[in-house]
């Protein structure tokens, strides 16, 4: 470090000489125990003509306005031209290396405006100076400090070729290379300053690496860790600790949790950057250019072929489905364009043949078997039960005795309670409400109930359920109109949306369908009761359009057909619910948000970091269901009654219903007509005792309260929204790239001011959570039960008036 000294006689540079040599006796004792404050005292510092100020003097030293009257007796902290910061209060060596990145920033950015450099004050002997005009410069050695990386890695566990030469890396100490990246520019050139490395060594800790590295103590605050693996293979890096001097409490950690690739596949480092966020506009210099080439790198550019160690996040249409190259039956279309709208997903991935085969069962008493005898298995010693205890260990028991080894479903806690439950028409509403689908129910706001398929393909537009059929189930209690007025009829609609599928899904082997709609009352008590359920098959070349009404008759021929019909339309509900509800909604809606959130938004940046815990997982779910869930012959296609029709159905319901907007909790209430907002714009349920609706809206309104709080922190003004790049980038992203097919739709929001960007995130966390959580944790204690959510029904219901089937 240099600091400009004006000498202008022999009295003054023996007091400099002097000077020295304290100051050469106390870096001696500083360096036997660093903890120890470096104390100049006044007089020794006044006489030589430094200037030596207190902490809470630093601006005015920096801005050239302190002098040597208004020092203070006592500790204090000598300012050299490089910012070392060794304040006399505080014994920490570190604080220097790992102080907030973003005070240096901007201070660096007000000495660029005001000509590119920090300034420094002049030290000066003031009492000679007029007599003699010679100067100097003394020169002070930058102090170095020795700073431990701890790496927590994933211990390798598989066995390949070049396995030997990495462990013989391992023992020679390079099995990583690490760089430290400053937050700062060096203010001699203006540019990055050059990076420290280490190599890190395997420690006797399986999975811990360990490096020592010399930092300079004006490097500055650490932005950025660069990694290269030395490895032939990938690594699992968890984490970085850097610490300062031995002393844990200085330890920051870099959250690296990902594959570092091999050198030999990519020579170029992986970077990791610091836990704080950034807006754009606020990321320390040192880093902005490693913050751009990050995203970039994440991009890609769209050619060549994909390799395995890359990261490039990119969109693409669900165009890996089938294999008709192994199996004709397997062709699928290509979802997603124009004539199979859909949101895209990431780089395809091969599917991989189902080995599932369809099995059917009898009787009840085959169903119940499964809870009380069992499936026996082979007897291979503990590899079985380790396998599916690994796998499903929540729904599976396991028996073990001195002969035999049982595989037994544990029973779902709503058949143990009331083992016909299921059978009740009250326990059929209410599921409706608060089951596993409690999202499609809404009001029923236009009677009579007509379709809005063409007539001329699907036959006469009008219900079955009647006005003289609603009202006698209503035993007279109020008109239909009445009931409409008060917000008392309810309907569950799986007509237009199933009914264009009823005979292609006719033609697959044991499967049937109709279309249906199911009316509800509410009654007096506040709960919901089915009056009727009407069952439409839509005309076709050689038959007419059949539809009935079915309702809970007094005799028992009625009664077991209403039985029927509520199986059709549980059936109904159960597949609607996993492929839009589930899986559309809350699967492959988000993953386009992930994509653009990986590709446009910088790790540092706050909504990365918002939105990255409500992603967790999803991508990789989301590559698994295309390779067994929903692929040709998946557990889709082999489970539920749309079979190879799965996908292109769950197609026709985006196309048809999916709208960001609507996604938020309060409007979708509202959109249903479960909800109406008042005057002081909260909302009051039209249904009291609807769990997804009151407990929903207390979660929304939390999730909402965090976005707007943690928006605020960040972002002062609109402008500010407006102003983020990435921000911008990544919500058009989103638009036109994720949901491309939807694009121009006028019901997008406008990424432009706070209060819009809070919804935007609100809708999203929410969407990823409270609904997620709402149509999946319910899955096994609704639907463990075969008969309580049927996938698939097989034979056509029998009319009453003929005994023939429809």
């Amino acid at each position: 470090m240099v600091s400009h000294i004006r000498l202008k006689n022999d009295g003054c540079r023996n007091e400099l000489a002097r000077t020295q040599r304290a100051l050469g006796r106390a870096e001696r004792e500083r360096e036997r125990d660093h903890h120890r404050p470096l104390n100049i005292h006044p007089s020794v510092s006044a006489a030589a003509g430094i200037v030596v100020c207190s902490s809470d003097q630093s601006k005015d030293v920096r801005s050239g306005r302190s002098s040597i009257d208004s020092i203070p007796a006592g500790p204090a902290m000598i300012r050299l031209k490089q910012p070392l910061l060794l304040s006399a209060q505080s014994g920490n060596v570190a604080s220097p290396l790992f102080a907030t990145a973003a005070a240096t920033s901007s201070q660096q950015r007000r000495a660029s405006r005001a000509g590119g450099r920090v300034r420094t004050c002049r030290i000066s002997c003031a009492s000679t100076e007029e007599a003699i005009g010679v100067s100097t410069s003394v020169t002070t050695k930058d102090r170095n400090l020795t700073v431990t990386a701890i790496v927590t890695a994933q211990k390798p566990t598989s066995v390949y070729v070049s396995r030997g030469l990495d462990d013989l890396q391992d023992l020679f100490g390079k099995t990583l290379l690490l760089e430290l990246v400053s937050s700062e520019l060096d203010p001699r050139t203006g540019r990055e300053r050059e990076k420290v490395k280490g190599f890190a060594h395997m420690t006797l800790k399986d999975g811990t690496y360990e490096a020592k590295m010399s930092v300079p103590e004006s490097f500055g605050p650490v932005g950025a860790v660069m990694v290269e693996n030395e490895h032939h293979r990938e690594m699992f890096i968890k984490n970085i600790k850097l610490i300062t001097g031995g002393d844990e409490s200085t330890a920051i950690t870099f959250d690296v949790a990902s594959w570092v690739h091999s050198k030999f596949d990519n020579p170029e480092p992986r970077v990791f950057f610091t836990i704080k966020s950034y807006l754009p506009s606020q990321t320390p210099r040192g880093i902005e250019a490693l913050r751009k080439k990050e995203l970039e790198t994440l991009r890609g550019d769209g050619q060549g072929e994909r390799k395995f160690h890359e990261r490039i996040y990119d969109y693409d249409t669900y165009n890996d489905l089938g294999d008709p190259d192994k199996n004709i039956d397997h062709k699928r279309p290509v979802i997603g364009g124009k004539e199979h709208p859909y949101p895209r997903d990431a780089a395809p991935v091969a599917p991989k043949p189902s080995s599932t085969r369809r099995r059917r069962r009898g009787a009840h008493r085959s169903i119940d078997a499964l809870y009380s005898d069992g499936i026996p298995l082979p007897v291979d010693g503990s590899t079985s039960f380790n396998i599916i205890n690994d796998v499903i260990p929540r729904v599976v028991q396991m028996i073990e005795d001195t002969t035999d080894h049982v595989l037994r479903f544990e029973v779902p806690h709503m058949v143990e309670r009331d083992r016909f439950s299921w059978f009740r028409d009250e326990e059929f509403a209410r599921q409706t409400l608060a089951g596993l689908n409690p999202i499609c129910i809404r009001l029923l706001t236009e009677f009579p109930i007509v379709s809005k398929l063409d007539p001329e393909v699907y036959g006469p537009p009008e219900s079955a359920l009647t006005k003289e059929l609603l009202e006698k189930m209503m035993n007279g209690l109020m008109t239909v109109e009445e009931a409409l007025e008060k917000k008392r009829l309810y309907m569950l609609d799986y007509h237009d949306v199933f009914l264009p599928y009823v005979h292609k899904v006719r033609e697959l082997p044991d499967t049937t369908l109709y279309g249906s709609r199911t009316i509800f009352f509410l009654g007096n008590e506040g709960t919901l009761m089915p009056l009727a359920i009407e069952l439409t098959r839509p005309q076709s070349p050689t038959k007419p359009q059949w539809k009935c009404a079915f309702t809970h008759g007094p005799d028992a021929t009625e009664s077991w057909l209403w039985k029927l019909a509520k199986a059709h339309v549980l059936t109904h509900d159960t597949g609607y619910h996993q492929l839009v509800s589930h899986w559309l909604r809350t699967h492959a809606c988000v993953e386009p948000y992930i994509i653009a959130t990986n590709r446009q938004l910088s790790r540092m940046h706050p909504v990365h970091r918002l939105l990255h815990p409500h992603f967790r997982y999803t991508m990789e779910i989301n590559a698994l269901a295309r390779e067994a869930l929903i692929n040709a012959d998946g557990i889709i296609e082999e489970a539920f009654w749309p079979g190879r029709y799965s996908i292109e159905l769950c197609s026709v319901a985006y196309d048809a219903t999916w709208q960001f907007n609507t996604e938020a909790l309060p409007e979708d209430l509202i959109s249903r007509g479960l909800a109406v907002r008042q005057d002081d714009g909260e909302l009051e349920l039209t249904i009291k005792d609807y769990p997804y609706g009151s407990d929903g809206l207390l979660i929304w309104n939390c999730i909402k309260q965090w976005a707007s709080d943690y928006i605020t922190f960040y972002y002062k003004s609109d402008e500010d929204v407006t102003g983020d790049q990435e921000l911008q980038a990544w919500w058009e992203e989103v638009r036109t790239k994720g949901h491309a097919d939807k694009k121009d739709e006028p019901w997008w929001p406008v990424c432009d001011s706070k209060d819009n960007l809070v919804q935007i995130l609100s809708i999203i966390m929410w969407v990823t959570s409270g609904h997620h959580a709402a149509v999946n944790f319910g899955q096994y204690h609704f639907g463990g039960y075969f008969p309580n959510r049927p996938t698939v029904v097989r034979k056509n219901i029998r009319w009453r008036r003929t005994g023939t089937t429809r």
